[in-house]
């Protein structure tokens, strides 16, 4: 799409809006674009005058464009081109930004090998390259290296450009792979073999992108999607040479509710079909040597008990929340998998979440969440033994990393914290000593010593305490005028770790406070935690935000001139409500793909990821559900009044967060809030949801919301 001329396309608008704001926002004496305002009725008689917003797939995507679509694109365009109008006087800075940040990247880099099957595997990145380069060793890393595949090669001709699934055959030849070139989660599947490095058999489309190989290196099994909704749905069986019109399904996840996944356990004994939802799991096994039977159901599905399997030897273990809030770990023999067969192994603990185990031969791993940290529990199967692993940080983030052999005494785990690169570990179980393998280098230099990471607790309006991760430099002094950036997610039990950040140390290194808010909704306090953050205990989200940032003031750390927030998709929602309820904290907001039509959206049952949310936000069909989603949606909840600094960023192919809500949200800020801020909404017309791919492209993007910020908090330089 070529750029519109500015004056253009804003004197355009103008006159198809036939009114405009006002308190109109102007930038070197151009004014904000305004959006037409075309009234429609909505459900309880809402009035939503920017609907007419809305796309479908087959509209984005024509080659000549109706009207409507054109009106779409132009009006997007030109919220682009004021941006970029309104940022003008901070290019050099976001310049100065972005090779502060690729500076500190290495460039020429490689991840630390792990052996699966006879071969070494790692990815390594070359100088000014965009992408990985996907490599393996035979036998040992004194070999001869065999690129998998260039994806510098492979994404050539494409703004956009992803690979995901990668999934080698057991007798090592062959590779499959999920292309997507649109931003649309839709991955077309290619097998390539390995020993000619040509691309063989015929592509799949609309799948998942994931492939899981049966034992026989002949058939594997793919997610087909929903082709309306992006809904995985089937699971489909493939023989290599055979017409993928043709495949079987076998399984079908008919509850718009669920989702659908299938993997092969660490044992490559048995192939698990898995669906979820919300509130449940279910679960089916084949063995993997037989990939033409017929997959056993390994327990009725059951609303409201969630568990996770995987086997060893005779029996199953099973990660699971039955009759344990914060789950535990039970187990049942391969022959007799149905619940009231499972036998306990791990007890429920009221203070520590259990999110999952590592199965070695004479070792169990716990990887736990306490205090709003990870942890990690060994126990010594013969013995009974138990330790924890120490880290010695208040705030830090652990998680076991590529663990393929069974038979071994060392566990390869990741490390990190707000002042810790990215560290990879192998850790002697028996011996109890750890080797460092690699940390993340930055280039330039870097000193741990020389910034300062805490955990603090807020108390929030109803007494709760609500954690927070915050990060400084060292000779920063608490006199309530420090710049501070405040970022929150808080949805769908997902925990924020706090972890290290190579592009944080540009605001880090002027002066910034940078703080995680762990407020409710996710678990970083175990289950509750989300159950309190979620349906109608929603608001609690919201006022945990609100009171963080309230403590921010209070102790000195900052001031509302100087506080600044941001979070993506939910973390937008987050955004959203936060400035509806309480603009005057805040100088300056980032709200990215932000989910802010809650209502209009969780009625829209076409549109994917709506069904499967029911049970998180709730289901506008029940009148208490839609006047409690109503009472918080950020774009129902637009008022006059005064509103902070704000960049609202999407991607026009979002299929997550469509592009309509934050543009829709924008128009109706710009056109009822009373202040003379800067409010810009940056389309990526060419990504969605993950936004720009490419390993230096992104920074852009990064270094332009950064500059925003800097620039808003007076810093020049």
């Amino acid at each position: 799409m070529k750029p519109h001329k500015l004056l253009y396309v804003v004197t355009s608008l103008l006159v198809l809006a036939g009114c405009h704001s006002t308190k109109e926002e102007v930038t070197d004496d151009l004014a904000a674009p305004v959006a037409e305002k075309r009234p429609d009725t909505l459900s309880g008689n809402r009035i939503d005058n920017y609907y007419w917003m809305k796309l479908t797939d087959e509209q984005k995507n024509a080659e000549q464009k109706d009207e409507q679509t054109q009106k779409v694109v132009d009006y997007l365009n030109a919220e682009n081109d004021y941006l970029n109008a309104s940022l003008k006087h901070t290019e050099a800075l976001q310049k100065k930004i972005y090779d502060e940040i690729i500076g500190r990247i290495k460039q020429t880099d490689e991840s630390v090998p792990y052996k699966d099957n006879g071969y070494w595997y790692y990815t390594r990145y070359e100088q000014g390259q965009e992408y990985p380069i996907y490599c393996r060793k035979k036998g040992t890393l004194e070999g001869a290296e065999e690129i998998m595949l260039n994806v510098n090669e492979m994404a050539k001709g494409h703004s956009y450009y992803s690979i995901t699934g990668l999934s080698v055959s057991e007798d090592n030849n062959l590779l499959a792979f999920g292309e997507d070139s649109v931003s649309r989660r839709r991955y077309t599947i290619y097998v390539k073999d390995l020993r000619t490095g040509k691309i063989i058999d015929t592509p799949i489309p609309n799948t998942e992108g994931d492939i899981t190989w049966a034992n026989d290196n002949k058939t594997f099994f793919y997610v087909k999607k929903d082709s309306v909704t992006l809904r995985s749905r089937w699971i489909v069986r493939h023989k290599l040479g055979a017409d993928p019109s043709k495949d079987v399904t076998v399984s079908e996840e008919k509850d718009e509710t669920f989702y659908t996944g299938i993997y092969k356990t660490k044992s490559k004994k048995y192939l698990i079909v898995w669906a979820g939802s919300t509130l449940t799991s279910h679960y089916k096994f084949l063995d993997a040597n037989s990939p033409d039977g017929t997959f056993k159901e390994f327990s009725p599905r059951e609303r409201g008990l969630e568990y996770s399997i995987d086997h060893y030897g005779d029996k199953f273990y099973i990660v699971t929340n039955l009759d344990a809030l914060n789950f535990r770990l039970m187990e049942t023999p391969v022959a007799k998998t149905e619940r009231n067969n499972w036998k306990e192994n791990i007890a429920h603990r009221k203070d520590t979440l259990l999110q999952g185990i590592e199965i070695f031969k004479d070792y169990l791993v716990l990887n736990e969440r306490a205090n709003a940290n990870t942890l990690m529990r060994i126990i010594d199967q013969k013995t009974g033994k138990k330790h924890y692993l120490d880290f010695g940080e208040p705030a830090y983030t652990t998680y076991p990393s590529i663990n393929i052999d069974f038979d071994t005494e060392l566990l390869r785990y990741g490390y990190t914290s707000m002042t810790t690169p990215n560290s990879t570990y192998d850790y002697n179980m028996r011996t109890r000593e750890r080797k460092l393998l690699k940390q993340q280098e930055v280039v330039g230099g870097y000193n741990p010593a020389d910034y300062v990471t805490e955990r603090q607790w807020a108390t929030a309006t109803d007494g709760t305490l609500i954690p927070m991760s915050i990060v400084y430099k060292k000779g920063i002094d608490k006199n309530g005028n420090n710049p501070t950036m405040l970022y929150g997610y808080g949805s769908y039990g997902s925990s924020t770790n706090p972890t290290f950040s190579i592009t944080r140390l540009s605001l880090l290194n002027r002066g910034f406070v940078y703080a995680i808010a762990h407020i409710r909704g996710g678990q970083e306090m175990g289950r509750q935690w989300y159950e309190d953050g979620k349906m109608f205990k929603k608001k609690n989200t919201f006022t945990d935000f609100i009171d963080c940032a309230k403590y921010l003031i209070e102790e000195k750390y900052t001031n509302p001139e100087k506080l600044f927030a941001s979070g993506g998709s939910a973390g937008g929602l987050l955004m959203g409500a936060v400035v509806n309820m309480r603009p005057d904290l805040f100088k300056g907001v980032i709200a990215a793909v932000p989910f802010v039509d809650v209502v209009t959206t969780m009625e829209d049952e076409t549109i994917p990821l709506t069904t499967g949310e029911f049970d998180e936000w709730g289901n506008p069909k029940n009148p208490e559900s839609y006047m409690y989603m109503l009472e918080y949606s950020p774009y129902d909840q637009v008022k006059a009044q005064a509103y902070p600094n704000m960049l609202v960023t999407t991607g026009f192919h979002d299929s997550q967060v469509q592009y309509w809500e934050p543009a829709k949200w924008v128009a109706k800020l710009r056109a009822l809030k009373t202040d003379n801020n800067k409010l810009l909404l940056r389309t990526n017309m060419e990504t969605g949801h993950g936004g720009t791919t490419g390993r230096f492209k992104v920074y852009r993007e990064t270094a332009q919301e950064y500059a925003f910020i800097i620039d808003l908090a007076g810093i020049k330089e």
